[in-house]
């Protein structure tokens, strides 16, 4: 037998208030994990606070309905990683630790999204491995949380989408097409699906089949696709 882990140890930056929402978030674990009874449960829920019961509200009848949908197994709820939170700084934020080898990635990565806009933007990188050398068990990744979602990255894609771009022609423009519209005055503009034509950092990025599937807006000139250049990090 081997044990497998998936570690990570990050600090990020937060309001007080958001530092005692996490602090609430594990005396929250510790609950579900001792407390069964209904009436019990929603006694405790109700002892965490307002402003839990307003970020995590209730589901009907369950009560930690809300905090639980964070949760990856419910019937055995963890975070999988401490949490150690210092008094704040010079400039009133507290530095939030997080650290284990058993995180719970995705619960970490909602928790910090749902009960800490303070942190955001934040982002924080994990490992994985085991106590045996066995091949295709290890890996890693990162987490990249703003205000608008959370993006989930492993070393798995970007080891493939390397290699893709490594054997791939480099016309064949690997991270997509961008529209663009040519205009003598202003030069390029590149199409947004909410915006219409703009600058080409809110350009949208499309597939080649979802390039082949669009239909081009009409416009003084016609709109050309142009293939969207490899970012520096995979040069």
């Amino acid at each position: 037998m081997s044990n497998s882990y998936t570690k990570a140890a990050f600090c990020i930056l937060m309001s007080p208030a958001d530092a005692t929402m996490l602090s609430l978030a594990v005396k929250a674990i510790g609950i579900l994990d001792t407390v069964s009874d209904d009436e019990d449960l929603k006694l405790s829920f109700d002892a965490l606070g307002v402003r839990f019961g307003e970020v995590f509200p209730a589901k009907g009848p369950n009560a930690f309905g809300s905090f639980l949908d964070l949760i990856d197994d419910p019937a055995h709820p963890s975070l999988g990683c401490d949490i150690d939170i210092e008094e704040p700084g010079t400039e009133g934020l507290c530095s939030v630790t997080f650290s284990g080898e058993q995180v719970e990635i995705e619960v970490i990565a909602r928790l910090i999204f749902t009960a800490c806009k303070s942190a955001l933007p934040c982002a924080f990188e994990w490992a994985h491995g085991m106590d045996r050398l066995r091949v295709g068990e290890f890996g890693g990744g990162c987490v990249v949380i703003t205000a608008a979602g959370i993006d989930y990255h492993n070393t798995r894609d970007i080891l493939d989408r390397v290699i893709t771009r490594t054997i791939a022609d480099p016309d064949e423009a690997v991270d997509g097409f961008v529209l663009a519209l040519a205009d003598q005055e202003h030069g390029l503009s590149f199409w947004n699906n909410d915006h219409g034509f703009g600058r080409l950092g809110l350009a949208t990025v499309f597939s080649e089949d979802e390039a082949t599937r669009f239909d081009k807006p009409i416009a003084h000139t016609e709109p050309e696709w142009l293939a969207m250049p490899a970012p520096l990090a995979f040069s």
